[in-house]
């Protein structure tokens, strides 16, 4: 296949199969972490969160899979890889958080409504890229290697299921499997879950696109002798890449993540014609048009500090048990509640009745 195609391109083909399931998955299966968090908070209800759940215990499963039959090095993936920085983590996953619920999405959530035909979020998608470009690259890009250095991991890889190994004496690949296996558990232990069979399907689906994205960067950078990246979906400094190679492509090759964000629009596409929900959409009110270009601006400021959104560390990280997934998801989920808490009541934190 490699003499038929540059390799590149084919990354983006790769990323691009995955990003399609996970666009299907926004629309078609409600898959959105934005939308869970409200559910949690002022619905009363888990079950998206427990369809996130699903996604990552298949996505464990699959990842440590491939682990165990030598397909796939977890040293490989930018998530342990890299030291950790709990600092980085918490800092970043609060300013993201609050900036998605300011934006009303994160970054893949606006792909996916974007998708359907919301050009609201095409200025959050446009914001959030050149926001995340200024802060990898750009004029914040000094301050913030200084703040938060970038060291390669040294000794044990910066992850659980490697930890354990350390300290215990366990397989890494037990470990991982056994953690898939209990949070597949923990999700599907509600009755009223369990009834709802579209979204475990779909919460199924996504995880299975984040392993499609390991197992074909793996082979693909075996291949290459390491020329190609290894890695999986997140969705903020490829949309950057994305506008990026929208206004550079005679001279850049495509990768991994702009077939991802393709791919994820052309899935939110696709859905909602299939539902009947496409429709243009535009943005009335000046007021909610500034707050979204203020948290779209935030949310790339912050999965460049975090090193993740949350598909990047909630899903991906996540799925090889990297230590920044937990504490960037729980973070993530603190900005977002301070949020939504200030858009529902205001600076004050007595609820009113």
């Amino acid at each position: 296949m490699l003499d038929m195609m540059e390799p590149g391109l084919l990354a983006a083909l790769i990323g691009g199969f995955g990003g399609l399931i996970l666009g299907l998955a926004a629309r078609l299966g409600r898959f959105c972490s934005m939308g869970a968090i409200e559910d949690a908070l002022y619905q009363g209800s888990d079950l998206r969160a427990r369809q996130w759940g699903v996604a990552l215990g298949v996505a464990l499963l699959g990842t440590f899979t491939l682990i165990g039959l030598g397909q796939f090095d977890p040293a490989m993936t930018p998530y342990l890889g890299l030291a950790w920085s709990p600092l980085a983590s918490i800092f970043g996953g609060l300013i993201f958080g609050y900036g998605m619920a300011m934006a009303g999405n994160c970054g893949f959530g606006a792909l996916a409504r974007l998708g359907g035909g919301d050009l609201r979020n095409f200025v959050i998608v446009l914001v959030m890229g050149l926001s995340t470009y200024v802060t990898l690259n750009g004029p914040l890009a000094e301050l913030r290697v200084m703040l938060f250095p970038p060291r390669p991991a040294e000794g044990t890889l910066p992850g659980l299921a490697h930890g354990l190994k350390q300290w215990l004496g366990l397989s890494p690949v037990t470990t991982g499997i056994a953690a898939g296996l209990i949070i597949l558990a923990l999700s599907l232990s509600s009755r009223a879950f369990r009834a709802d069979k579209k979204l475990i399907l779909w919460g199924l689906a996504v995880g299975v696109a984040i392993v499609s994205g390991w197992a074909g960067t793996s082979w693909l950078s075996l291949a290459t002798f390491e020329a190609e990246p290894v890695s999986s979906h997140t969705f903020a400094a490829p949309i950057g890449d994305t506008l990026f190679y929208l206004m550079t492509s005679s001279a850049a090759s495509p990768n991994f993540g702009v077939g991802s964000v393709v791919g994820v629009l052309a899935g939110a596409a696709i859905g909602s014609l299939i539902r009947g929900h496409f429709r243009w959409e535009a943005c009335e009110d000046p007021r909610e048009l500034k707050r979204q270009i203020g948290g779209a601006a935030l949310m790339g400021v912050g999965a460049v500090v975090a090193f993740g959104c949350t598909v990047g560390q909630g899903l991906s990280a996540f799925s090889v048990l990297a230590y920044s997934a937990p504490v960037t998801i729980a973070a993530i989920v603190a900005g977002a509640a301070l949020g939504l808490h200030q858009l529902i009541y205001g600076f004050s934190f007595a609820r009113k009745v």
